[in-house]
């Protein structure tokens, strides 16, 4: 599952190592209309919704942590 993230990121803003990069936000790896885009295809892929309040940066700052967002939202189904 952690490959299917990595290759959504890659659609979405190629050129970066998503398994070593920890500070996509920070760094401005990832804007703000990356992070909707982004959020669209989580959505959709992993046929999750994340909610409002879970669109911070300690969640996207990097794959691990969106990952890890990504399996707490499937257990919470």
């Amino acid at each position: 599952m952690m490959e299917k993230l990595i290759k959504i990121l890659e659609e979405i803003q190629p050129g970066i190592d998503y398994h070593t990069c920890e500070h996509l936000i920070d760094d401005h790896y990832l804007n703000s209309l990356a992070i909707l885009a982004l959020v669209a295809e989580l959505e959709e892929a992993y046929d999750i919704v994340i909610p409002a309040v879970e669109i911070v940066p300690d969640n996207f700052n990097c794959a691990q942590q969106m990952y890890a967002l990504i399996t707490k939202l499937l257990e919470e189904e």
